[in-house]
């Protein structure tokens, strides 16, 4: 079992960026495929971006491709997710899953607040 913890969320204006950490605890990050998920009010939590079955393999929704990036650093047991250029539809809350195929989520953590203003 995983434990994951998000961090790095708030308040920014338009265009600013962010960058949101989530670090893992009880098991290596290593075991799993990583990514990124978003939810807001009345929507249901869709990814934004997620690592495949290569090491080189990365999935990013159309609404955040050339704007976030997603990264891992094993030796800390965490995945990043560099925001830039935000806009105010990217306000939701984001939450780090881990999972045993691409794109799923069998861990999640407790989520971040990201709002941007316009």
């Amino acid at each position: 079992q995983v434990q994951l913890v998000e961090s790095g969320g708030g308040l920014v204006q338009a265009g600013g960026s962010l960058r949101l950490s989530c670090a893992a605890s009880g098991r290596s990050l290593g075991s799993y495929f990583m990514g990124w998920f978003r939810q807001v009010p009345g929507k249901e939590r869709a990814i934004v971006a997620g690592f495949g079955w290569s090491g080189t393999s990365i999935y990013y929704a159309d609404s955040v491709k050339g704007r976030f990036t997603i990264s891992r650093d094993n030796a800390k047991n965490t995945v990043y997710l560099q925001m830039n250029s935000l806009k105010p539809d990217d306000t939701a809350v984001y939450y780090c899953a881990a999972g045993q195929i691409p794109g799923s989520a069998d861990y999640w953590g407790q989520g971040t607040q990201v709002t941007v203003s316009s």
